[in-house]
């Protein structure tokens, strides 16, 4: 392969870049990493080391994850890949956890139907299916190249962009961008290329996944059961998918062949325990061990850690693609606004790549942290956690109290970013509650709130976070001060739109009741994040924040009170 200098950033006549960002891999995080990246205008490269997925079917037998939160559909929903699979999944409101036959624990999502443009609380929809609806919105995008068959094999940066080297069915190829996105999964080998740690464990445990499509006379819920008795010692857990498919998973022994069992008839007769005589088709099935593990940086220079290559947990509460979705959104805006700033102001620029990192390392932990207790839980390894797992099951039988501490997966939920270095602190905010299934309050730092609105241009009914840009959003209460928040925030590095509130609420306020709208204005950033509340009056306020959230300007951080937590934590509702 020739080597060949660095070219100059390639850039318009504002001065903007041009060049592409490179995304090593084609799965379902660089494929939002991509969608995230052209949403705000950045081309990228797409280096995907398998066949192109439209010509190659096997590529989508299988399905890791299922199950969907509201949050990530609404990311789905900006990306222009929501609509399809809202069609197609299937809904569920309900979790019920069983203890020997017998419920023990029932969990309800509050949903809204009849909402306009309404996002469920959970679908459950396969991976596979996620992944060809992502690809159609990336192939229709103009700014969204695609190489397949290429692996990469060498990376270098310098001060002006990244070049990575792939070879592929037709030889060596270099490629030229101004940043990397490394989402090519848990063996990635762009992480090990930069040299990067990514400690953590695996589980001995072994468990069963079946997706088996028959008519079942179950409700469309999930079910986890403990102990059952065609399971006994152990657990299984169930899914309705979509077309008649159920996703069944059994915890089974450590020594477990799966090609003995099945070739032994002991497969359908453990199917048929759960299905009875009804017949059904074994559409796929896997033996996987579970993994808790996190990169040591989830950023080095221009390049950036996604998904499974930088984190993986085990898959009670459906925290992997989740949260993989989420590290794509975050860090397609800020390489889109450092791309626009590190000419004039590589602080700035620095800032922002680096918040990736704190941002998402600290979300990383907190699935970590919840997941590693699930397992405990599921999993109890020695005497003291095999009681303590017994006792709180028998006592749930008969004790409500004890039935908020039985863990069979906390859901996912968005990490709050309270503690980011571009969050505007709200003097005496009323802080974010830990416990499962608690409302957010609106404050910095928390996913902006949803609610039902009109487009004020359309005059059609919608939702709030419909009508959020791909840049920063102020929500202001009125058109008085609409313009002057306008002209202050001119002139930034990332686009500004201004909403006004009495334009787009609804007769009962839904909008400002959500927001707790007191005459303040509310910066959202482009992932949807509130990144500061201030006076709506106060507009030098709403320019500073929004140039905080830019990485412009880096105020000290102030010591934390005395006996106050670090961070706040979510922490969602068992599944």
């Amino acid at each position: 392969m020739r080597a060949v200098p660095p070219p100059a950033p390639a850039a318009d006549d504002h001065g903007a870049r041009t060049d592409p960002v490179l995304v090593a891999g084609g799965g379902p995080v660089g494929l939002c990493a991509a969608l995230a990246l052209a949403r705000a205008g950045v081309p990228s490269v797409v280096l995907e080391a398998g066949p192109d997925p439209r010509t190659d079917p096997a590529r989508a037998a299988g399905s890791k994850a299922i199950c969907f939160q509201r949050d990530v559909l609404d990311v789905f929903d900006r990306l222009g890949a929501a609509g399809p699979l809202l069609a197609e999944g299937t809904t569920w409101t309900t979790a019920r956890t069983y203890y020997r036959g017998r419920e023990v624990r029932t969990v309800t999502f509050p949903d809204t139907p009849g909402t306009p443009g309404r996002l469920p609380p959970w679908i459950n929809i396969s991976q596979a299916r996620v992944e060809r609806e992502l690809l159609r919105a990336a192939l229709a995008s103009p700014l969204v190249r695609f190489v397949h068959g290429h692996r990469v094999t060498g990376l270098a940066q310098d001060t002006a962009g990244v070049t990575a080297a792939t070879e592929g069915a037709g030889g060596s190829a270099e490629w030229r961008g101004s940043h990397l996105v490394a989402a090519d999964g848990p063996r990635s080998t762009v992480r090990h290329l930069l040299g990067i740690g990514f400690p953590g464990r695996s589980f001995a445990d072994r468990f069963l996944i079946c997706d088996i499509r028959a008519d079942l006379p179950f409700p469309n819920e999930r079910r986890f059961y403990f102990d059952p008795e065609w399971n006994p010692g152990r657990q299984v857990l169930v899914h309705q998918c979509p077309d008649s498919t159920w996703r069944i998973d059994w915890q089974v022994p450590e020594d477990y062949d799966a090609e003995a069992e099945r070739a032994s008839g002991g497969l359908d007769r453990r199917i048929r325990r759960i299905v009875g005589e009804r017949p059904y088709t074994v559409v796929w099935s896997s033996v996987y061990r579970f993994h808790q593990r996190c990169a040591d940086r989830l950023r080095a220079g221009r390049v950036l850690l996604a998904g499974d290559a930088a984190h993986l947990y085990a898959p009670f509460g459906a925290r992997g693609l989740n949260s993989g979705v989420h590290d794509a959104e975050n860090l397609a805006w800020k390489v889109a606004a450092a791309r626009r700033v590190e000419a004039a102001a590589p602080g700035a620029a620095e800032a922002l790549l680096e918040s990736y990192h704190t941002e998402r390392r600290a979300a990383a932990q907190e699935n970590l942290r919840v997941t590693g207790a699930t397992m405990r839980f599921l999993v109890p390894h020695g005497e003291d956690e095999a009681r303590l797992r017994r006792q709180t099951l028998e006592r749930a039988l008969t004790d409500p109290r004890a039935r908020e501490r039985i863990d069979s997966g906390k859901l996912a939920e968005p990490y709050w970013y309270t503690a980011s270095p571009l969050t505007t602190p709200l003097p005496g905010a009323e802080p974010v509650p830990g416990e499962p299934g608690r409302p957010r309050p609106p404050v910095p730092g928390v996913i902006c709130p949803d609610a039902s609105c009109r487009d004020p241009g359309a005059g059609a009914p919608t939702r709030l976070r419909r009508l959020l840009g791909p840049g920063f959003t102020v929500l202001v209460p009125d058109a008085a001060a609409a313009g002057p928040v306008a002209a202050a925030t001119a002139g930034l590095p990332a686009p500004v739109a201004v909403l006004v509130l009495s334009d787009l609420d609804t007769p009962d306020g839904a909008v400002a009741e959500a927001l707790r709208c007191a005459g303040t204005a509310h910066v959202v950033r482009p992932d949807a994040h509130l990144c500061a509340v201030v006076p709506a009056g106060d507009t030098a306020a709403v320019r500073a924040a929004i140039r905080r959230a830019c990485g412009l300007d880096r105020p000290e951080a102030p010591a934390p009170a005395p006996g106050a937590p670090a961070a706040h934590r979510p922490a969602g509702p068992d599944r």
